[in-house]
């Protein structure tokens, strides 16, 4: 009986099956967003780029998937999660062929890269259509397990780089291609909006302004620009920092960026349903000191597997919790309605977080030939978030 209702609760239709769509359309995209990251030692080889042309090209589709999230948001409260799911992965897949055809041209890979940013716009879609499946009770758990799917990033450091030596680039990104047009069928054809949400037809433009006046909006864009902005910095760049600073190759840099962005994945929910049973604020807390702990470690170069492997895989996880302690504390904050909207700003803030630190540490590696600096900073900012979030939200955490 028990099993029964457990599939009833994952069918097309249910609160547990549009979740489970939601997820792996978010998971695939996530892989299609990051597929310049995992091959950068190949293209720095192959081109002959500098550490800040490598850093330059690995963030710049966090560039376009950060900033479109505000678009996206908007149309999602709009449209419907359906329609812009479906949107999405059909849309990505030109730039993931174009990315595919251009790997002997730094420019070209800029170009195709910065477009390769829609595949990351598609948090911006699930975040408000999870919520309206789910109680205000249930929704840390409903926006934990969905950001799981930012796992995709882990499938993409893990498997790209083998897809590249097994078949070769172009063949990889063609099978990406297929995956994503499969994808949009499938959420076209079986995801469906929940029976109580209702599009919102006013013009975006007031809509953004609405939100942005807000002070929940700014208040949970500094704090996903740490936490999020943080995981998406270490997911693209850890590969090129890990070849570089420790010498491992390619295919091993990927497997441990893998393991960090599993980490972290894992975490995400976790970090929603902790918020669900102790708070959103005490989650976000034990993130960003955690973070900063981590960092200062970090900053020290310590041996290659421990304690920095062990380092890296503690900040994944306190940024894991961080990212699902923000959005279940967005949750409380917003009202159903504007959660599309400020579910944007908040995803572009939380992906602007993570397209600036690369390019940071590259010029810190050229200038000085290591990190040192670049954990430092990072320590230093999540200090100062977490104690921003202490004063800010005191009375929250101690409810």
């Amino acid at each position: 009986m028990r099993a029964e209702v457990g599939r009833r609760a994952t069918r097309p239709g249910t609160a547990g099956g549009n979740l489970a769509l939601a997820t792996a359309a978010f998971t695939l995209t996530f892989w299609a967003w990051n597929l310049i990251a995992p091959l950068s030692k190949t293209y720095s080889e192959d081109l002959g780029l500098s550490p800040t042309q490598t850093s330059l090209l690995v963030a710049f589709p966090v560039l376009v998937g950060s900033l479109g999230r505000i678009p996206v948001g908007a149309l999602t409260d709009r449209y419907g999660g359906r329609v812009l799911f479906t949107a999405i992965c059909f849309v990505s897949i030109a730039p993931v062929l174009l990315v595919g055809l251009s790997g002997g041209s730094f420019g070209m890979l800029l170009l195709w890269g910065f477009f390769l940013g829609v595949a990351g716009t598609s948090f911006a879609v699930g975040i408000p259509f999870v919520n309206a499946w789910y109680t205000a009770d249930r929704r840390g758990f409903a926006t934990g397990v969905f950001g799981a799917g930012m796992g995709g990033t882990a499938l993409s450091a893990f498997l790209t780089p083998r897809l590249v030596d097994a078949v070769g680039l172009f063949t990889t990104h063609l099978l990406m291609c297929a995956a994503l047009a499969a994808m949009g069928l499938v959420m076209w054809s079986f995801c469906r909006n929940a029976p109580g949400w209702s599009p919102r037809t006013g013009p975006a433009l007031p809509r953004m302004r609405e939100a942005l006046r807000l002070k929940a909006t700014w208040q949970a864009s500094l704090l996903y620009a740490v936490a999020f902005g943080g995981f998406v910095a270490f997911s693209t760049y850890l590969p090129t920092l890990l070849t570089l600073s420790y010498d491992y190759l390619q295919s091993d840099a990927g497997m441990r960026t893998a393991g960090f962005a599993v980490a972290a994945v894992a975490a995400r929910p976790v970090g929603g349903i902790l918020s669900d049973r102790i708070g959103p604020v005490r989650v976000c807390l034990v993130s960003f000191f955690g973070t900063a702990a981590c960092a200062v470690v970090l900053a020290l170069h310590p041996p290659a597997e421990f304690p920095a492997g062990a380092a890296f895989v503690l900040i994944a996880i306190t940024l894991g919790l961080g990212t699902g302690g923000v959005f279940a504390l967005v949750a409380k904050l917003v009202e159903p309605s504007r959660v599309g909207t400020v579910t944007g700003l908040v995803g572009a803030a939380g992906g602007l977080g993570g397209y600036f630190p690369p390019l940071v540490m590259g010029v810190i590696y050229q200038a000085t030939g290591g990190y040192a600096i670049g954990f430092v900073l990072l320590a230093l900012v999540a200090l100062a978030v977490g104690l921003y979030a202490s004063r800010a939200f005191g009375r929250a955490a101690a409810d």
